[in-house]
């Protein structure tokens, strides 16, 4: 048998054995929606706060600091426009690079549409961005810099 070598981990890869292990209950058992009343729905529910308390402790935050998500592009338009809202009194320039993933890049497309003002870092063939660059774009009305690590 080939050994493959999957290099397209930005969008999905394989999930740890222990990750699998410990679905196992909830595919089988406790799979009611979390929203839901009924007995298999407050189970699923006490599982995913259990497991913010377990995330929240583990990165020193609070449990109503983490939230889930459904994917990237779902969580990179959360935290974008949460920030960009939040802050808008204080400023509208935000800081990000062209070779961000595609839902930065549309959610900074829109935030432009409404008065944000956008600054692109270039990035060198290695995809490293000039700090000289960075620092000279900061301002007071900076509110974030969004680079992809």
């Amino acid at each position: 048998m080939k050994k493959i070598v999957y290099l397209d981990n930005e969008r999905t890869t394989i999930v740890a054995k222990e990750v699998i292990e410990a679905m196992i209950p909830y595919m089988n058992e406790y799979y009611g929606h979390p929203a839901s009343l009924h007995t298999l729905g407050q189970q699923a529910y006490d599982a995913i706060e259990q497991s913010a308390e377990t995330i929240a402790e583990t990165i020193n935050a609070k449990p109503d600091e983490i939230v889930f998500t459904s994917c990237g592009t779902e969580a990179n338009d959360l935290a974008i426009r949460g920030i960009a809202y939040a802050n808008r009194n204080r400023g509208k320039h935000i800081i990000t690079t062209r070779i961000e993933h595609p839902s930065i890049m549309r959610i900074t497309e829109e935030l432009a549409k409404q008065g944000f003002k956008i600054d692109y870092l270039e990035v060198d063939r290695e995809g490293f961005i000039n700090m000289e660059q960075l620092e000279n774009l900061l301002t007071d009305e900076t509110i974030l810099v969004s680079i992809m690590h």
